[in-house]
């Protein structure tokens, strides 16, 4: 067994449902699969018990349903998900943004435009996974510098929602170079403090993704998949 993939007991319950909510997120584990408890447990280096409770906390989440005496499926993101997902999302992330230009600290600003810095290099050299997981960083960061811990929590219990539609679709270059403009603006808006466009540009953001995404599904999606 790979020592590196271990949970250290200090945060076990936290970390093992982030570590399985990611496997998620990227298909690791795919919708409609069962949950292997035994491979997990192996994997991880934990018993069945915190297994069992990361996924309770996951199917209260949406990302598992729960079998009574037969386990665990991973719950399959449709596009109707997505579509209630996003706007709700759009207006939390609008929200936080507005919060954070009034709470967040000099030096949390100076991270966020940073990352924002890294994310665009990833852009010019066409590496999206890197670029990906800043963006995840990004957003998450400004959620923070809001200091709302209820905001927080709201925006976690759909962010996976979110990336799980990202991991889905195949977002044109047309659309990629928009996201990266939008982040740019909206690092601005940051740097100079300005809630009101910050909370404009983060809910613009989260809808033309939301278009995008549905979008690609859609046309992805044969006749019969298709939510009506």
């Amino acid at each position: 067994m790979n020592d590196a993939s271990l949970i250290p007991r200090r945060s076990l319950h936290d970390e093992l449902v982030d570590r399985l909510r990611d496997m998620i997120v990227a298909g690791e584990l795919a919708g409609g699969d069962r949950v292997d408890e035994r491979e997990l447990c192996q994997r991880f280096g934990v018993s069945r018990t915190p297994v069992r409770e990361a996924l309770k906390v996951l199917a209260t989440e949406g990302f598992v349903t729960l079998i009574p005496r037969r386990g665990a499926r991973i719950a399959v993101l449709s596009e109707r998900d997505l579509a209630e997902a996003f706007p709700i999302m759009a207006v939390l992330e609008a929200l936080a943004g507005e919060l954070a230009c009034a709470a967040a600290t000099d030096a949390e600003i100076a991270r966020i435009v940073a990352l924002t810095d890294e994310m665009e290099a990833h852009h010019r050299a066409g590496r999206l996974e890197p670029y990906f997981d800043l963006n995840q960083r990004i957003h998450l960061a400004i959620a923070e510098a809001a200091r709302n811990p209820t905001l927080w929590r709201m925006q976690r219990s759909l962010d996976g929602q979110v990336r799980r539609g990202r991991y889905q679709a195949n977002i044109s270059r047309e659309r990629w170079d928009e996201a990266m403009a939008e982040h740019r603006e909206i690092a601005n808006a940051l740097g100079r403090r300005d809630g009101r466009r910050l909370s404009h540009l983060l809910r613009t953001h989260l809808e033309n993704k939301s278009r995008a995404l549905l979008g690609d599904l859609r046309r992805d999606a044969p006749a019969e998949a298709r939510d009506p």
